[in-house]
């Protein structure tokens, strides 16, 4: 990377602001920065966009919500700790569906975000990383930094046509990153290269004290002493992922993918994974009852805004101010409320935590790695990977998707059924673009913490 790139990349930020509404906070002093950045970090001289429920010292932080309308953090993320440390620099913070909530980067305080690669019509990112999306297809980042709860990074990847990597729960410090559902949260990384998602990795990839659900050191070498190079990988196609309506795009893109690994050598199965057909109910059980219960601290007392509303003696629960939640984020912390109360909870929270358990029984049945968190073994005669879309459908004009979310909520949820059960069992996936089709990804996943097969094998297909 040199600082030639990485300033014509700073030069073309205004107009794609002004034409994608990709960032809520732009970093002024980021030339200056890049200038005096640690010439001999691995990241020197690269530009990176982070998402804005990752927290910053010096750029506001405001997960794209009203609520959080000009709040600074004393402090730095763990991971924009790391970042710096490498030499990065931050060009701004990216628009995002508020508070992570939402599949199309329409939910925005700030506004949509617009797809750079579809520049004559204003086609959704994809959410709720849709500004990081934007970020690294409109060529303003080297990088971005985003989140990914149900598929918040891997959909805007294959919306945008850049690599979208979701690693597997806990590898990535989640220290200073605003929580949607604790659980779920994992930050992951975007960029057109895949050389450089793997740097980035191999920065952010670290045990974080400050972070209580970080896999510990013992684990990160178990995994690895599991690792082993093979030149022929046994790759299952879940059956439950064909789903009758897909895209005829994704379908091609898929036999495509298909017949490079064929033509590699490698070897490809259908498997069967029955209890991804659930994974739908117990996210919007589990995740919205999280978020109903982080998210009851923006009363306005101590950070955020404040409706003087709330003020008033006969003010029930700061409701003034919470009023000013976005739509998307009020029906899921109702959601997660009645899954919260005394009957929901006996009845669909803890259904749901049970189904979820059986799901990464399954995904552990089927892996020839082990799982070296449940401490399940490995199946001998297992598969070494997942291949699957990412999505559905080709991304919608931002008109279309939202009447079809006004109307119909659930059709806005349809494209999470290919990323959901990968994100309830904590696994590494990526989702990486097919030549030149637009808009659309492919997904590989892995057993928990088998990082290093996804993106060996993605560099595999990529090159």
């Amino acid at each position: 990377m040199s600082f030639k790139s990485a300033f014509s990349k700073l030069k073309r930020i205004p107009e794609a602001q002004d034409k994608f509404n990709i960032f809520t906070s732009i970093n002024l002093k980021a030339e200056d920065q890049l200038r005096n950045s640690y010439a001999n970090g691995i990241l020197s001289k690269t530009l990176v966009g982070v998402k804005d429920n990752i927290i910053t010292k010096e750029l506001p932080t405001t997960c794209s919500s009203k609520i959080l309308e000009g709040y600074k953090s004393p402090f730095d993320a763990t991971v924009v700790e790391l970042l710096n440390n490498a030499g990065a620099t931050i060009a701004g913070k990216t628009n995002m569906d508020e508070f992570g909530m939402g599949s199309g980067g329409i939910h925005s305080y700030f506004g949509p975000t617009y797809n750079p690669i579809f520049d004559d019509e204003k086609i959704i990112c994809g959410g709720s990383s849709s500004g990081s999306g934007a970020a690294v297809a409109a060529d303003v980042v080297d990088f971005a930094l985003g989140t990914d709860t149900g598929g918040s990074v891997r959909l805007p990847a294959a919306y945008t046509s850049c690599i979208g990597f979701k690693p597997s729960y806990g590898r990535i410090s989640r220290f200073g990153v605003i929580s949607y559902a604790q659980s779920l949260d994992t930050v992951g990384i975007m960029a057109k290269d895949i050389g450089l998602v793997k740097k980035v990795y191999s920065v952010l990839d670290k045990h974080d004290p400050k972070d209580p659900t970080s896999l510990s050191d013992e684990l990160r070498l178990k995994a690895a002493s599991y690792h082993s190079q093979k030149k022929v990988l046994k790759i299952g196609i879940p059956v439950e992922l064909l789903q009758p309506g897909m895209n005829e795009a994704m379908k091609n893109a898929l036999n495509k993918v298909v017949e490079k690994l064929l033509a590699k050598g490698h070897e490809l199965y259908p498997v069967s994974i029955p209890a991804v057909k659930n994974c739908l109910p117990i996210y919007y059980t589990l995740a919205p009852a999280e978020a109903a219960s982080n998210l009851s601290r923006y009363d306005g007392v101590r950070y955020g805004y404040r409706d003087a509303e709330s003020d008033a003696k006969d003010d029930v629960l700061f409701a003034p101010t919470r009023a000013n939640f976005g739509r998307e984020v009020r029906d899921r912390l109702l959601l997660g409320n009645y899954n919260l109360c005394s009957d929901g909870f006996q009845n669909n929270f803890l259904k749901a935590q049970r189904l979820r358990v059986a799901l990464i029984d399954e995904f552990d049945g089927i892996f020839s790695f082990p799982n070296v968190l449940t401490g399940n073994k490995p199946n001998q005669e297992g598969i070494d990977l997942l291949l699957s879309s990412t999505s559905m459908n080709l991304p919608a004009t931002v008109e279309s998707y939202t009447k079809k979310d006004t109307n119909t909520p659930i059709s806005s949820y349809i494209n999470d059924i290919f990323t959901l059960p990968m994100s309830l069992a904590g696994l590494p996936c990526i989702s990486i673009p097919v030549n030149d089709l637009k808009g659309v990804g492919i997904q590989l996943t892995a057993q928990y913490a088998n990082d290093r097969c996804v993106l060996d094998t993605a560099e595999h297909i990529l090159l």
